[in-house]
């Protein structure tokens, strides 16, 4: 298969690490979302969303979104708890990530690390929004070793890819003892170097 992806993205970093954990043979396609690669002829006739990652299977199949992404490359993995409420709560936190903590993390670093903004320049509510996330993860993980009980699941590959580096974008992860203990653990588990 052939990943389509730009290695700033969190999101098409989880697809990399899932692949990666589970030894599936890929073919990496860089695409320049900065530079617009995801607005071009070819690239919409894969995409009609223009987003990164997206997948392009064997068979000729085309998949977008990243966890639905990981999702479907993790069945029947360890990523994915056998239990099926933990299963169902897994499923939780993806949705959680993508319409509660990626807008407001991942958008505030993009903007700072990327397009050159200054923190003190942010979007309050985006700040606001981002911190409110981050609570409510730091009140899991203060309860649990990782986001769905004592095992690394999708949940923890999904919200680490911006978490790590929620500090690019101005966030102070300093008051948050037990979400950088669970970087630290999500990030050995899966055999990746801190974020700088």
């Amino acid at each position: 298969m052939k990943i389509y992806g730009d290695r700033i993205s969190g999101n098409c970093l989880k697809v990399k690490w899932v692949c990666d954990q589970l030894a599936l043979p890929y073919d990496w396609v860089d695409v320049d979302v900065v530079k617009g690669e995801t607005r071009t002829a070819d690239f919409l006739a894969l995409n009609p969303w223009g987003q990164v990652p997206t997948v392009v299977f064997d068979d000729g199949r085309t998949l977008a979104q990243s966890n639905a992404i990981i999702r479907y490359l993790a069945r029947d993995s360890r990523f994915i708890p056998a239990n099926a409420f933990a299963a169902a709560q897994m499923d939780s936190w993806l949705f959680w990530e993508q319409y509660s903590h990626e807008p407001y993390i991942a958008v505030a670093r993009f903007q700072v690390a990327y397009l050159g903004k200054s923190v003190d320049a942010l979007d309050p509510n985006l700040v606001t929004r981002g911190y409110r996330a981050l609570d409510h993860m730091e009140r899991q993980l203060e309860a649990a070793r990782f986001l769905v009980g004592e095992a690394l699941s999708l949940a923890d590959v999904a919200l680490l890819a911006y978490t790590r580096m929620a500090h690019q974008g101005g966030f102070d992860l300093a008051r948050y003892s037990a979400i950088r203990r669970w970087i630290g653990d999500a990030e050995a588990a899966l055999g990746l170097a801190p974020v700088s």
